[in-house]
């Protein structure tokens, strides 16, 4: 995993993505699921090349299950895009790079 990148869990998920003046951007994923592993190595490239004011961060489901639910993930990957405490924008499935930058610059 790229060091730009931040693992999430229950106790500093508030603190890194809801209090978080940047916009952010959460990959959803699990270790036993076969297209969040093909995933892994799009969002280290999309970590690796942020600018300022945006965080890329993983946050594993099954390790926080509360989370997850909370933000109605029923299947994984799923990757939300935060900006001061709220979700701004939400995809499902496997992305491609392009798809997720572009997404990243229309937030911004």
């Amino acid at each position: 995993m790229s060091e730009n990148i931040t693992e999430l869990n229950e106790e500093n998920f508030a603190s890194e993505v809801l209090e978080s003046q940047d916009l952010v951007m959460v990959d959803f994923w699990a270790t036993w699921c076969g297209p969040c592993r093909m995933l892994i190595p799009v969002v280290d490239q999309i970590a690796d090349e942020q600018r300022p004011g945006v965080k890329v961060c993983k946050l594993n489901v099954d390790d926080a299950q509360a989370i997850a639910a909370k933000y109605g993930i029923a299947s994984v990957p799923a990757i939300l895009f935060f900006k001061g405490g709220e979700v701004k924008d939400r995809l499902a499935g496997m992305q491609s790079k392009n798809r997720l930058t572009s997404k990243l610059e229309e937030l911004a």
